[in-house]
């Protein structure tokens, strides 16, 4: 149709076929290859993207990818129509008010001429496509393309729609919008860009972008308007989902990253803020003084922050408390059950209650608490003027040993996991110390907590096999002699761990018998 042209511009040759074909492989090659994306994302996330409880990262993948499949077959779509151009035999690219489109479909919604594509590859569906309608001022004359009838929903019978009914067709919000674009070309010689939601006849809500421009006779009046309108009712909705998506995994971030400071911020008002060497007891009886020092190692990725703590405080009497646990789960809810525990052992130490007591006592607070979970600990009540040391443990790595430059697992008392089972018996084991003797607890996020045997004659219990965080401790034996302090024994294993890749994080205290 000639008249889509301002008077005085000059009709543009229709595009090179070959050109067209190209681009048109090229946008199937895309899809194609868009398809591959898809299904890889699918295969790495949720079998189902849009379960409830589904990842949202998962879900958002899945969104831009359908966003691009629209676009794609948008695009394939027009490609096919433009390449098609005027059907042969056709005076005009559509037929007028009266004249059905279709030869065999006239009553068929949408109805068009069939794009050329490969035998076997699925047309677009009919309202994912572009119409175009003219509108002669002059004459009152309608021209419909027969994708334009699709897209309204409307039939050949029916006919096209004028300027003055489309508006009662668009959503009643959009429809000041869409008279103000009207008048503006009509009027002004503005061209039409402009988007609106289509209310169909079988009440479904489409919408759809219209672009067009008036045509001007020689005398520069305004003689019609034409329009190409694009149905991208799938197009917006695939939009909508990547925000909505999108949103949600800033959402999940944003919780992540609060719930992390959070806890860190629990983890930090919990533990000893220790800075340097501390040394038990601290009054003017030095015999059997300890030198301490302890340090929080975290995993390496530095996003969980578990429930491992460590404590050390002088007991009423001029006794020690050294302890060490890890309770089960990572963010608040692990630090704040690692808060509740270790607010209990400091509690029962100081009115009296022996290592294995207490151990039974927190098994109680676990096997009654609303959210059950899972915990190790590790209790020592030490005795500066004998010089004893007095433990139990729920299921953690026994203390380690260093004594001539030689390191040693304690004999391990009875005791399992704390939470596992109710009414569980605690034993309780005595060992003497030595100046210059080096105590070391951990707990077993330094390295994965499979046993391992240490090398050396002579066969060694399960018992006394210290785990692999253990073991690479006790390797450090050399080094811990050559230290001067506790917090130099510390850094060594700080440097010794820095390299390893641990999944969990995990807390070293080191002892030092000074006299």
């Amino acid at each position: 149709m000639a008249s889509h042209l301002h008077a005085d511009r000059s009709a543009p040759q229709p595009p090179d076929r070959g050109t067209l074909d190209a681009l048109i492989t090229q946008a199937r090659t895309l899809r194609g290859r868009l398809d591959a994306v898809r299904r890889d994302a699918d295969e790495e996330g949720e079998p189902d993207p849009e379960a409830a409880g589904a990842d949202p990262r998962t879900r958002w993948r899945r969104a831009l990818c359908e966003l691009a499949v629209h676009q794609l077959d948008d695009l394939g779509s027009q490609l096919d129509q433009l390449r098609e151009g005027m059907p042969p035999d056709t005076p005009r690219a559509w037929p007028s008010a009266d004249q059905p489109p279709g030869a065999a479909a006239a009553d068929t919604p949408g109805a068009a001429y069939p794009a050329a594509r490969p035998s076997g590859e699925p047309a677009p569906s009919r309202r994912d496509r572009v119409g175009s309608a003219e509108w002669n001022l002059l004459t009152d004359e309608v021209s419909w393309s027969p994708e334009l009838y699709g897209i309204f929903g409307r039939t050949g019978r029916d006919g096209p729609l004028s300027l003055d009914e489309l508006p009662s067709w668009v959503d009643p919000e959009d429809q000041p919008a869409l008279a103000t674009a009207f008048t503006d070309c009509l009027v002004d010689g503005k061209a039409i860009d402009q988007e609106f939601r289509l209310v169909r006849p079988d009440g479904s809500v489409g919408t759809v972008h219209m672009v067009g421009e008036p045509v001007l006779d020689d005398d520069g009046s305004t003689a019609s308007m034409w329009a190409v309108v694009r149905d991208v009712s799938a197009l917006r909705r695939s939009e909508h989902t990547v925000r909505q998506t999108r949103d949600s995994v800033q959402h999940q971030r944003h919780l992540a990253r609060t719930e992390h400071r959070l806890a860190v911020e629990l983890q930090e008002a919990v533990l000893p803020p220790w800075r340097g060497s501390l040394r038990f007891p601290q009054g003017d009886d030095r015999t059997g003084a300890l030198d301490l020092a302890a340090h929080y190692l975290p995993s390496a990725s530095s996003s969980l922050i578990g429930g491992d703590w460590y404590d050390a405080m002088e007991l009423p009497g001029g006794a020690t408390l050294l302890t060490a646990g890890d309770l089960t789960g990572h963010g608040v809810t692990a630090t704040s059950g690692m808060a509740m525990l270790l607010g209990a052992v400091r509690g029962m130490a100081l009115a009296g209650v022996g290592p294995g007591a207490l151990m039974e006592h927190l098994n109680q607070l676990l096997d009654s608490t609303a959210q059950p979970s899972l915990g190790s600990a590790l209790c020592c009540r030490y005795e500066p003027r004998a010089r004893t040391l007095t433990w139990a443990q729920a299921g953690h790595p026994a203390p380690l040993l260093f004594r001539g430059g030689v390191g040693s697992v304690l004999p391990r008392p009875e005791g399992v996991l704390l939470g596992v089972t109710s009414g569980a018996a605690y034993g309780q084991r005595t060992a003497e110390l030595q100046p210059g003797d080096l105590l070391v607890l951990h707990t077993d996020g330094l390295a994965p907590d499979d046993p391992v045997r240490p090398s050396g004659p002579g066969p060694r219990s399960a018992a006394s096999a210290p785990h692999a965080g253990g073991a690479r401790l006790l390797a450090l034996a050399d080094r811990f002699t050559a230290a001067r302090s506790a917090q130099e024994c510390v850094r060594t294993v700080a440097e010794a761990f820095a390299d390893r890749e641990r999944e969990d994080d995990a807390c070293v205290l080191v002892a030092r018998v000074t006299s």
